[in-house]
């Protein structure tokens, strides 16, 4: 799909502070990668209830399929114009193959933390998460998936500031 391999700015940063910046989406990690991180957490759990007997290297096998779909689908044409019609990504034009890889990996750390915490813990550091990103940002993954599915002119307005 053409993307990059790195930022087009042609620096490697760990961290790209700025949501509405050149660099999101494009450097190692930002704020979205909290979200990767409760995609892994989510994906643990659900795992865990669909397949219960499956040894859990093998639904983060899975878990690692259904993220690297997402990054294709995240990446395409049809994806980034709903995230720019939609969202408060305006600019977005999609991941570098850096960022997606390292979305992938947070993915991962969630999955493995949440293998490691109790339910009532995966649970608290998924809201906490949450808060976090919509402190720091005033997006997060749920009001991602909101505007994606049924775009809320009133959170629009709201995340414009």
């Amino acid at each position: 799909m053409a993307r990059p391999p790195i930022c087009r700015c042609g620096r490697v940063r760990l961290w790209a502070r700025e949501v509405q910046g050149p660099e999101n989406s494009q450097q190692i990690a930002d704020w979205y990668s909290l979200s990767h991180i409760v995609h892994g957490l989510l994906f643990y759990g659900a795992l865990r209830l669909v397949l219960p007997r499956l040894a859990w290297g093998w639904r983060l096998v899975v878990a690692v399929g259904i993220e690297a779909a997402w990054e294709l689908a995240e990446n395409s044409p049809v994806i980034i114009d709903r995230y720019r019609a939609a969202t408060m990504a305006f600019g977005y034009s999609g991941d570098s193959i850096l960022n997606s890889l390292s979305d992938i990996a947070c993915m991962m750390v969630g999955f493995v933390v949440a293998r490691r915490l109790p339910a009532w813990g995966s649970v608290l550091l998924v809201v906490a998460l949450e808060l976090i990103a919509l402190a720091a940002i005033r997006d997060n993954l749920a009001l991602n998936v909101l505007m994606l599915v049924h775009p809320v002119d009133a959170v629009r307005v709201w995340q414009a500031g």
